[in-house]
């Protein structure tokens, strides 16, 4: 029996502890996780684009995803170690647009704006850190201290609805409190339009975040061994049949799963 209990154990043991290592890492001092129901967002147009959703009897929305989140950071007063964090989403809204003039559908892009505020533990730090990599040709006064860093992870947004307004129709909420970017305005080919139009679209998206503050610290961790890859580097070949013999046949494509396969926790079994 005993010989038994020693033989399972070994065949899970895990690699021996080497050594404790000293890493400079950045380290998650607050972070907090939103489900945000965006409704009634209004999208902007290039002037371009602006005459075709004018002359449009409906939209559908085909999807939307994320340009760019601008940062602003800023302590907050009285309250030692917390940060204000200012999120200004940039969402690339697809739509379809029908009826009026318009023959068919005409498929169009446009820029959703939408702001965020969080408040989040940064702790207080009174270091200025330099490296070897910084240029002394370009020497700037460095903050009195070495603030922390906010990010936020965005999943790829829900497009849930649209709809389009004519001027007297409706007076929907959210309108952009700022100016596109040029950096944006540029992948759209020109300026965007933001005073009232005759027609005005606006839609419903569902966003999912994660923001969190982050400092740069030394921390002490257990070490097993270095990360060797096991895996060999394959070679790619320009033969076109020769990379589609390593791709494997598609069988869930030609027999899809039934309901009672489902494992995605979404009621199937019932």
């Amino acid at each position: 029996m005993a010989e038994n209990e020693f033989a399972s154990g070994t065949e899970n043991k895990q690699p021996a502890l080497k050594e404790a290592v000293c890493i400079d890492a950045m380290r998650i001092y607050d972070s907090c996780s939103d489900k945000d129901c965006l409704e009634d967002m209004r999208v902007l147009f290039p002037a371009a684009v602006q005459p075709l959703v004018d002359s449009a009897a409906n939209v559908r929305v085909r999807y939307v995803d994320v340009i760019s989140v601008y940062i602003d950071m800023q302590p907050i007063p009285f309250n030692r170690g917390y940060y204000s964090i200012d999120l200004t989403f940039f969402f690339d809204v697809s739509l379809d647009l029908y009826g009026g003039s318009i023959i068919g559908s005409e498929r169009v892009s446009g820029v959703a704006v939408f702001n965020k505020k969080v408040i989040l533990f940064g702790s207080e730090g009174n270091v200025k850190m330099f490296s070897s990599e910084d240029s002394c040709d370009t020497c700037e006064v460095q903050c009195s201290r070495m603030l922390p860093k906010a990010t936020v992870q965005v999943a790829r947004p829900v497009a849930l609805s649209a709809k389009l307004c004519d001027r007297g129709s409706c007076v929907c909420g959210c309108e952009p409190c700022c100016v596109i970017p040029d950096c944006i305005a540029s992948r759209y080919g020109g300026a965007f339009e933001t005073t009232p139009q005759k027609n005005t679209v606006y839609v419903t998206i569902g966003l999912f975040t994660i923001v969190q503050i982050v400092r740069n610290v030394q921390m002490l961790i257990p070490a097993f061994d270095f990360c060797v890859p096991e895996k060999e580097c394959v070679t790619s070949s320009d033969n076109p049949c020769e990379l589609f013999r390593k791709i494997e046949f598609p069988t869930d494509e030609f027999f899809p799963p039934k309901a009672n396969d489902c494992n995605c926790g979404c009621g199937c079994n019932k």
